[in-house]
């Protein structure tokens, strides 16, 4: 009835058969048995017809129905790679290979369930085509097997509880999360753990170690993390034991996340991964579309159903491959402007000039000079305001280095406001710097349009789109990035009953999960990369003080230190300090030891509360410490504006973003009044409790009882650091803010240095 004389047909069709329903138990989820054409069940392994293709090229025998033998023709067929094959057969060589002996069994075996979850996570068109011969679950029933109640690799299931908790509760900021996905590289050593009696280092997806002899060691660790899209909660949802990791497994281990957030209620809605090849494969692989003509910036999950997730590229990754086209090209052509790299690359290395200028009649008479000092400030970020501001000032003093570069400012002025975009931590922000809302909407939605044609049209010096040229990932990224950010709010802040009234586009960077890397790193304890057993130690002490409050300082075991903190931190090499540092490495931290006393500082041996001691002397050598205090705090800050704040300037002059107006005195830079008033405190703390001998002063405990006493002498003062008011709203509103750490650090150095 199948016709002899096509030989394809009845193979193709037999192959589509799947076999009889199984035992009741694990297996009342497999395919369901189909009669054939003519009424009757068709038995499996007993006709031609249901053998592989090329099972007859193989022996004349028909080729027997098992496990390595169908993995072995998926890998002849190049549907399945041989390092898969190779772990598989390797790891489950014991596996019942004959189909009859997974029919007769109840349940699955933990070996079962390991090798469906490896299979499916490593590809699942060879999952789907076993499935068709054996009887493996559904892909749906898998997200169970990759979970664990302990700390052990996989989701973790404690995590999970207290989210649905949550959720059943009706707490309405846990309904809808983010997900991201970020790696920590491995040092790839095989241990034995006496707890378990097992041995560890290997791959481990979650279903069991993978621990043959011939299975790889593991070198990456893949972490998981939900974040509130409208409330600042983390979570970290687990992690995966990898040795070569691909966007198609990562991708795979994404829809798993999905599926078992979705099973206790929680709506994922975005999916953030680096600005890198293994993420842009990843989103291609989920089915995102990364094309300036047809960006497609969703993709379906379940497959099928009508709700749609969409993906963001880091941003900060982005800025770094932008930066790397700008200094790769050297020039870049926009219609008839020109940015250059050339001028960011001066103003990096542009030393301190002396500018002198008329002196009020207030302060001295008439042809008088005050002398200003024109410093950098290193800590600003390059695609910044700040920068956009330097570049236009410089060119207005008329210096030649910084003429004709008006499409430089454009073109960092854009990117300075697109990043403002995307790093709205909180409701107290404002502008661009704020949550998106249905107020700012239209702002941002014209300046993602401007961004687009000016991206679009971007040439390099001969002619060559650059969003075209292998150099297009970092502005492909922030046109997909607009694409997603203007779909969620349409589809999610527009309707009626939308799940929020604002979106905290902070969420959809790497940061959040970047804070917990950290603190997962120190609680390794090592610079170098952790082995997998220190690793799961230290994740398992971040999660048992892990808390899912909003806001919480301890959130995910993050300690003290905060978000803002951790994007300046990813942000070091894109400041105007390490383009100085670059070009010109011989140009670093060049304080000397003994500055101080060189700029008439008493030695120790000469205390200041001596009834002789000049007042003036006293008073100048305070100012010179203080500057210098200020001179090595700047060396090191991250924070653009806590570093301008240290120095002194003319409230009348205009701040011109990273260029600074100082005043010097004797070499010195001189301090703000804030620096200067905490380091005279900090030296009369030290005339009256410096009593005691010198046995007990280079003690720790009395450098902390001498920081308290400044601490309690500053109680109760004016106000410090009056320019920081409007910046302590870019962090966490919490005590341990860059306004107390800029107090504890100067008191500190001081100290340090009487």
């Amino acid at each position: 009835p199948l016709g002899a004389g096509r030989r394809s047909g009845p193979r193709v069709r037999a192959l589509k058969q799947p076999l009889p329903s199984p035992p009741a138990g694990d297996h009342n989820y497999s395919l369901k048995g189909q009669q054939a054409a003519g009424g009757e069940a068709r038995p499996p392994l007993e006709t031609p017809q249901q053998q592989l293709p090329g099972a007859r090229r193989c022996s004349p025998a028909h080729r027997p129905r098992t496990v390595a033998n169908i993995l072995r023709e998926l890998a002849e067929k190049q549907q399945l790679s041989e390092e898969t094959v190779s772990l598989l057969q390797a790891q489950f060589s014991d596996l019942p290979c004959e189909l009859h002996s997974w029919r007769q069994m109840a349940e699955y075996s933990p070996e079962m369930r390991q090798f469906a979850c490896i299979l499916h996570l490593y590809h699942i068109k060879a999952y789907d085509y076993l499935r068709k011969s054996f009887p493996l679950p559904h892909p749906y029933s898998l997200t169970n097997w990759l979970s664990n109640n302990e700390a052990a690799a996989g989701f973790s299931n404690n995590i999970f509880l207290r989210l649905q908790e949550k959720v059943e509760r009706g707490e309405q900021a846990y309904r809808y999360c983010a997900l991201m996905v970020q790696d920590m590289s491995l040092q790839k050593q095989q241990e034995w753990d006496p707890q378990t009696q097992r041995l560890t280092g290997f791959v481990d997806l979650g279903a069991g170690v993978l621990d043959a002899d011939e299975a790889p060691l593991a070198s990456e660790a893949i972490i998981l993390m939900a974040v509130g899209i409208s409330s600042p909660w983390t979570a970290p949802l687990g992690y995966f034991f990898v040795n070569s990791m691909t966007g198609h497994l990562l991708a795979q281990l994404l829809r798993q996340t999905i599926n078992k957030l979705n099973n206790i209620g929680i709506t994922v809605l975005a999916v953030t991964s680096g600005a890198t090849a293994r993420g842009a494969e990843t989103a291609r692989a989920l089915g995102i579309r990364i094309d300036p003509e047809r960006i497609q910036c969703t993709f379906q999950h379940p497959p099928g159903s009508a709700h749609r997730i969409t993906y963001f590229f880091d941003i900060c990754h982005a800025l770094q491959l932008i930066r790397n086209a700008l200094q790769c090209f050297q020039k870049i052509e926009w219609l008839s402007d020109t940015v250059r790299w050339q001028h960011v690359v001066e103003l990096a290395a542009l030393q301190e000039q002396r500018v002198l200028e008329p002196r009020s009649p207030k302060s001295g008479g008439p042809g008088s000079e005050e002398s200003y000092h024109l410093k950098v400030n290193l800590a600003t970020l390059l695609f910044s305001e700040g920068v956009a501001d330097a570049l236009e000032h410089l060119q207005k003093l008329g210096l030649a280095s910084f003429q004709n570069c008006s499409g430089t400012v454009k073109f960092v002025r854009l990117m300075s406001h697109l990043c403002d975009i995307f790093h709205g931590r909180g409701p107290y922000r404002r502008g661009l710097k704020g949550p998106l809302l249905a107020g700012n909407y239209t702002k941002i939605s014209h300046l993602f349009n401007e961004a687009k044609s000016f991206f679009v049209t971007l040439t390099d010096s001969v002619g060559r789109y650059i969003i075209k040229s292998k150099r297009k990932l970092g502005f492909l990224s922030f046109l997909l990035n607009a694409e997603s950010l203007k779909w969620l709010y349409t589809n999610y802040m527009c309707p009626e009953g939308t799940p929020s009234h604002h979106l905290l586009t902070y969420a959809f960077s790497l940061d959040p999960l970047e804070l917990f890397l950290r603190a997962l790193q120190q609680a390794c304890g090592s610079s170098r990369s952790p082995t997998c057993t220190v690793f799961q130690a230290a994740y398992h002490k971040l999660l048992a003080s892990c808390s899912l409050a909003p806001g919480s300082p301890h959130s995910g075991g993050l300690g003290r230190t905060s978000s803002l903190d951790i994007s300046l931190s990813r942000k070091r090499d894109l400041t105007l300090g390490s383009i100085r540092a670059q070009y010109n490495p011989a140009h670093g931290r060049t304080l000397a030891t003994e500055y101080p006393y060189c700029a008439g500082f008493l030695l120790h041996g000469a205390a200041l509360s001596n009834a002789l001691t000049d007042l003036s002397l006293h008073a100048q050598s305070v100012t010179c410490t203080a500057g210098f205090v200020a001179e090595q705090l700047a060396s090191d800050l991250q924070c653009e504006a806590c570093l301008a704040s240290l120095f002194e300037s003319d409230e009348s002059r205009l701040r011109c973003g990273s260029v600074l107006y100082i005043k010097k005195l004797g070499g010195v830079s001189l301090p703000s009044a804030s620096v200067y008033h905490i380091t005279s405190i900090s030296e009369q703390v030290l005339n009256w409790y410096g009593k005691v001998g010198d046995s007990n002063k280079n003690t720790k405990l009395w450098h902390l009882s001498l920081e308290q006493k400044v601490f309690q002498e500053l109680l109760g003062e004016s106000l410090l650091f009056p320019t920081l008011t409007n910046h302590l709203f870019d962090g966490e509103l919490c005590v341990n803010n860059h306004y107390t750490i800029l107090v504890k650090e100067i008191t500190r150095c001081y100290l340090n240095i009487r």
